[in-house]
């Protein structure tokens, strides 16, 4: 009978995804206007493991009550760090070994499940209303996309940012199916009622 984890199954859930070896992940938000999305994607990165947010321009930090109110505390599992240029944030991640990615409606961008994410990658959402920086965007070594299907052409940053994190993570662990009863207090019958 299919039912809720207990809190001790969550943990050993998490444990087991935590022991997975993955790509670095980063990210860098440029010149984010609304601290309320840099707090949903600070809670995102943390959830997502990543190695490194930047924070360009005049994105809100984490000390501002707005980031933080929407963070809930992730802030202290992520490594953050603050540029005045989000070209500079680019050139610091490339230097990592990182591709940098942006996250974009752009002439030359991809589905971001066509984008090859299985290599250390660091994302570039850009501002809410103005997007990424021209002159960023072509440094950028991808541009990906959230295809949309409704009437609504594009996502909120933060939504958008998620959904980029996720489509990496899931291609770093695209691994067979694996059954999850050894995580459960109680065993879980096979698929075939044995």
């Amino acid at each position: 009978m299919r039912r809720v984890l207990t809190s001790t199954e969550l943990k050993r859930l998490h444990r087991e995804w935590n022991r997975r070896r993955v790509h670095r992940l980063a990210l860098i938000l440029d010149r984010l206007q609304s601290p309320y999305n840099v707090g949903a994607i600070f809670r995102s990165a943390a959830g997502f493991r990543v190695d490194t947010l930047v924070l360009s321009g005049q994105t809100a930090p984490p000390r501002d009550p707005k980031v933080a109110k929407l963070a809930v505390g992730a802030e202290r599992f992520v490594k953050w760090e603050t540029v005045d240029r989000c070209l500079q944030a680019v050139e610091r991640q490339r230097g990592a070994g990182f591709v940098v990615v942006g996250v974009e409606l752009a002439t030359d961008a991809q589905p971001v499940w066509e984008v090859d994410l299985r290599r250390d990658v660091c994302f570039v959402v850009g501002n809410e209303v103005h997007g990424i920086n021209k002159e960023v965007l072509q440094t950028l070594d991808e541009v990906a996309f959230i295809p949309m299907f409704g009437r609504i052409g594009s996502l909120n940053v933060a939504s958008a940012t998620a959904i980029a994190m996720y489509e990496a993570r899931r291609q770093h662990t695209a691994l067979p199916p694996v059954n999850y009863g050894h995580l459960l207090d109680e065993p879980v019958p096979a698929k075939d009622g044995s």
